[in-house]
């Protein structure tokens, strides 16, 4: 049932019930235009209640119906609001909980609304690279004022009811109720005391304008582009509402409708609704139902105090959970304690923290030098050296001193998850969190599933990292996980293109273009070099056929590492983080070329681009063949959280899709031709070729 209908006396009420948050999908849009006119028919009912039942009055715009036919199906959105309109009895919206996108366009149709505190109030439409699409750019500024409402919905962000009814003229509540829980029996009484009241008022009718008309939108378009570069709907957004101010209503919602219609088209929405479904997705785990019981996390312990340790021991302390850091030295426990301390100390500075979350987040961090401090722990991270031997040791000592039932977790970016669990009697209990630094700032979490994880270990992490805020992706166990093994050939690809005639700054500037957040070689030098010189270094023993560019190793035998040692690929001025273009670096890759025989040739922004993010969609092709990632859409989602990947691209599966697998398959026929790149890893991956045989796509 998408909405119940009852009679209280004289007053008919109409819940939507279509959970988690009342999705306005095609049965509940039937249901509510059922009921009004059920309500409009019967001589007993003087008037119309309607909300939403449980968690919700409504969240808009039902997610599992995106992209269907159901989502545009009459009656749509505005044939219900209209519907409201012209009902011949008053309809009172009761807002509660949450009222955004399409749910707080619905009430706005309403003769009067009435609002529970607390209630989160908001037009997101923007987050989606969309405009509101069925009246909310219209309806919005004539009740709450031209201003704030533009804010609302170019920001996107919830505003509480109260603040809302705080505004000077707003005509978006009629009245506030008491509390939550008396918001049904007041919307009633409400309803009574305006049955009869005639003419019904409309929003629609109610006046629209600016004191400084175009001076003020003319700011509006300034402030938001620059803050939207990559993404058209905001500007639209501004567009929309200037209309309201200009045009006559019907005129102006046809207007945003049409406006919402080419968004709908556009590649920069497609990313974000893609974005918004796949991160939701990421959290389903196909052999893991979501009522699978839970482990209790209530104290953590982290091992290892540096950088990375540091970071993740932040993320449970903000979400309030006890956590205790162990270390072999007392030094480096005072180190790490310092680095935490001053991380909050600066956020309290820029006045991000109030000084008592300060006092209570420190509060909860302990620290030790003895495993037997940490035994009562129900989940325990190791953050220890990229070694195989170190982690050795420290699963040895966490098998013999932890708890039963304790779930025991390895920070590791690229080692074999199933050979750690191996080095303990509880494989079951051994799971990767694989955090991506810095850990209390990146979303990233990639949950590294073993051969023997349990699932009821697998169901507790992924739910611990909704707790801290993380996006939670599941990966297989196999070199690198789905991240790093895909870095690893974008880093070949980038390598191979200085061999060819780039320079460092000009395959930078080409993907920072394309929307990176950094290009690979100011990554390798943010990074630092050694990491991926240890790990070329590792690969020559293990797989020795594997190509690379010699030009990173000669970098890090000139102890280049990166800004930690003041110079990498770039120079770097003490106490800065600007790249300067290093004339050593460039004669030292003239000489390498001149070594090799190259004459080094012109090299188009467009192919370095194609080979950077071609490298990325042909890996993971792979990877989603093996089953190390359960769909493409997960790929996107590592490539969005924890690697700088454009947004408004979507991710690099996303992005392959919008190019035409056809067109990708092709250029990497194109790229196995070219003598100085290596031949069999541009071989299309056979997930690939079925695909675009097939005229399919990855997502």
């Amino acid at each position: 049932m998408s909405a119940e209908y009852k009679v209280h006396g004289d007053v008919a009420v109409i819940a939507m019930n279509n959970p988690p948050v009342n999705g306005l999908g095609h049965a509940t849009r039937i249901a509510i235009a059922a009921g009004i006119d059920q309500a409009n028919a019967d001589p007993a009912v003087k008037a119309i209640v309607l909300t939403g039942a449980g968690r919700a009055f409504s969240g808009g715009a039902d997610i599992k119906e995106f992209g269907t036919p159901k989502a545009i199906q009459e009656p749509n959105l505005l044939s219900v609001i209209l519907a409201c309109e012209n009902s011949s009895k008053p309809i009172v919206a009761a807002v509660h909980s949450v009222a955004m996108g399409g749910g707080l366009e619905l009430a706005l149709g309403c003769h009067y609304r009435i609002a529970a505190p607390g209630a989160s109030i908001a037009l997101p439409e923007v987050k989606l690279g969309l405009i509101p699409g069925a009246g909310g750019t219209q309806r919005l500024p004539r009740v709450v004022g031209v201003e704030p409402a533009l804010n609302m919905i170019v920001s996107g962000e919830p505003v509480k009811s109260e603040m809302l009814a705080k505004l000077p003229g707003q005509k978006l509540f009629d009245r506030m109720a008491a509390s939550p829980e008396s918001l049904l029996e007041e919307a009633i009484a409400f309803a009574r005391s305006v049955a009869d009241a005639r003419p019904l008022p409309l929003v629609r009718n109610l006046p629209c304008r600016h004191p400084l008309g175009d001076a003020y939108f003319g700011f509006a378009r300034n402030m938001v582009k620059g803050m939207a570069k990559n993404f058209p709907a905001p500007a639209k957004c501004v567009d929309a509402v200037e209309s309201a101010t200009k045009k006559k209503f019907d005129d102006g919602l046809a207007a945003e409708r049409e406006t919402f219609m080419a968004l709908m088209l556009t590649p920069e929405s497609r990313a974000l609704r893609h974005l918004f479904v796949a991160e939701r997705a990421a959290s389903k785990i196909a052999d893991v139902p979501e009522d699978t019981p839970q482990r209790k996390i209530e104290r953590v312990a982290v091992i290892g105090a540096g950088t990375m340790g540091g970071g993740i021991a932040m993320n449970f302390l903000n979400a309030g959970v006890p956590v205790i850091l162990l270390e072999m030295k007392q030094e480096a426990l005072d180190r790490g304690v310092a680095v935490i301390r001053k991380n909050y100390e600066a956020q309290v500075k820029k006045g991000k923290l109030k000084p008592e979350k300060y006092d209570e987040r420190v509060g909860l961090l302990k620290t030790t030098l003895s495993y037997d401090d940490i035994k009562d722990a129900d989940l325990v991270i190791e953050a220890v050296f990229e070694e195989m031997g170190v982690k050795q040791k420290v699963f040895e000592k966490l098998d013999e001193v932890m708890k039963k039932g304790a779930i025991l977790a390895s920070n590791t970016s690229t080692l074999d998850v199933n050979r750690i669990a191996a080095f303990t009697k509880r494989p079951e209990d051994v799971i990767g969190l694989h955090f991506f630094s810095p850990a209390n700032v990146m979303k990233l979490l990639e949950v590294v599933r073993g051969g023997k994880t349990g699932k009821d270990v697998l169901a507790t992490v992924m739910a611990m990292a909704k707790k801290i805020r993380k996006t939670a992706v599941v990966s297989g166990v196999c070199d690198g996980f789905i991240g790093n093994r895909m870095i690893e050939q974008y880093s070949r690809q980038a390598g191979f293109l200085l061999d060819e005639g780039a320079t460092p700054q000009q395959v930078d500037k080409a993907i920072e273009k394309f929307g990176f957040a950094m290009g690979p070689f100011r990554m390798g030098d943010l990074a630092g070099n050694d990491i991926g010189w240890a790990i070329r270094k590792r690969r020559a023993q293990e797989r020795p056929n594997m190509l690379y560019s010699k030009t990173a190793d000669k970098l890090c035998e000139l102890g280049r590492f990166g800004q930690k040692t003041g110079a990498g690929w770039y120079d770097y001025k003490e106490g800065k983080r600007d790249a300067i273009p290093s004339r050593l670096v460039e004669d030292m890759i003239a000489d390498h070329r001149k070594s090799l025989g190259v004459e080094p040739r012109k090299i188009s922004d467009d192919e370095i681009v194609q080979r950077l993010v071609f490298s990325l969609v042909n890996e993971a092709a792979r990877i989603l063949e093996e089953g190390i990632a359960a769909r493409a859409s997960d790929v996107d989602m590592v490539y969005i959280t924890g690697y700088g990947f454009p947004i408004h691209r979507g991710g690099p599966m996303l992005y392959a899709d919008q190019v035409g697998l056809f067109n990708v398959v092709q250029a990497m026929k194109r790229f196995q031709k070219n003598p100085r790149d290596d031949a069999k890893f541009w071989e299309p991956a056979p997930l690939l070729l079925k695909l675009a045989a097939e005229g399919k796509t990855f997502n």
